[in-house]
């Protein structure tokens, strides 16, 4: 929902279709176990149960208290409440993502119905993402193929984003959403004008997809169908503060999913074929590392994708010999700010992440370590 990167606009921008199929990337993975590794890369359900109700179950408790405060007039510990509810929903980008790899539930059914919730609860649409999210993985931070994540990016810190980050979200940004981007996205969609579907793409990313592009613009639809009557309804009832706490909640507190989000690939090399160039891993507490589904293991994620996102560190610990140390969230922001201040004379710099050993692409193709889980339709997954 960004505007296009530089990088984007001076690019001729081929179908993806296209694209896919003359760009081919050997990625460098870690030496793991494959018992081991097959073992990580089996969902379980009751994991994930754990995972979805215990995202939803915060969301609902923090929206309770925040109504029942608001209720009362108890008008400051309503906004402590309200911030907490707005800081909870704004990771539901996280199961959104999750859910769209299908690598979290064995059983498929549970997978799609939560998949469709946390997207509707996080005005998200994942008829989209499945496409992008495809190529992000397959082509992470290869500008000609993934648009997802374009670098060079700014880690921006100004007073104002990041007043709109602690109160409410109106503008969006890099990592962020914003209710006029998101708005203007949805009714774009759902009119079948794909110009700027999602972050840097464009139309290419849809072209020779007739069938799917119709079923994002049927979801954007129902999206926007399912908050109307959330928003109608709340007034009707006489209940505003209803529309708030649950189409709301998204755009309410963004600022702790922005810190943690941002230091995924921000300020990392691109076009490079080893996954540890390009991705961070980061430490967080447990509570932030549960609302970002472990999504901080980032690094662990790209390079074995399939492995379910409760399982990463783990993997972390299988393959720690030849990781680079994960960041800790303050260290990766300055390493971030310092890389921007260094691309502001020099746009083509980019940090260069040490790394145990100097990896080789692999030979061959290991089906099992290449897996990125059912991410898209099966005509687009590698």
């Amino acid at each position: 929902m960004n505007p296009l990167s530089d990088t984007v606009k001076d690019m001729k921008l081929a179908p993806m279709r296209e694209v896919s199929k003359s760009l081919q990337i050997r990625w460098y993975r870690c030496p793991v176990d494959k018992k081991i590794l097959r073992r990580l890369m089996s969902p379980d359900d009751r994991r994930g149960l754990f995972m979805a109700f215990g995202h939803l179950g915060l969301w609902a408790s923090s929206g309770g208290i925040a109504f029942y405060l608001f209720s009362q007039q108890m008008w400051i510990a309503f906004f402590a409440a309200l911030f907490a509810h707005g800081t909870i929903g704004s990771f539901f980008t996280a199961p959104h993502h999750e859910m769209c790899h299908r690598t979290v539930f064995k059983t498929k059914w549970m997978n799609e119905a939560f998949l469709r919730m946390f997207s509707l609860l996080g005005w998200n649409n994942f008829e989209i993402y499945q496409f992008s999210h495809n190529y992000h993985h397959r082509f992470t931070l290869h500008p000609e193929g993934d648009r997802e994540e374009v670098m060079p990016a700014t880690p921006s810190l100004r007073a104002f984003y990041l007043l709109q980050l602690l109160t409410v979200n109106i503008f969006g940004g890099y990592q962020s959403k914003g209710i006029v981007p998101t708005l203007q996205n949805f009714l774009s969609i759902a009119a079948n004008r794909f110009d700027n579907p999602f972050n840097s793409w464009g139309e290419e990313l849809y072209e020779g997809y007739e069938d799917h592009r119709r079923r994002a613009s049927a979801w954007a639809r129902i999206t926007l169908l399912f908050h109307g009557v959330v928003i109608g309804g709340a007034f009707v009832f006489g209940q505003p503060i209803l529309a708030l706490l649950i189409s709301g909640s998204p755009f309410i507190a963004n600022l702790w999913r922005y810190l943690v989000g941002v230091p995924m690939h921000c300020g990392l090399k691109s076009s490079d074929t080893d996954f540890r160039k390009s991705v961070r891993t980061i430490t967080l507490d447990p509570l932030s590392e549960f609302l970002y589904w472990h999504m901080n293991w980032h690094l662990e994620h790209h390079m074995f994708a399939g492995v379910p996102c409760y399982n990463l560190k783990e993997l972390h610990r299988a393959t720690v010999d030849d990781m680079p140390a994960p960041r800790t969230l303050f260290g990766a922001w300055k390493e971030m700010r310092e890389t921007w201040k260094r691309q502001k004379n020099d746009p083509d710099y980019a940090y260069d992440t040490p790394v145990p050993t100097e990896g080789m692409p692999a030979g061959g193709r290991d089906r099992m370590a290449a897996c990125i889980g059912e991410l898209g339709p099966a005509e687009l997954r590698s």
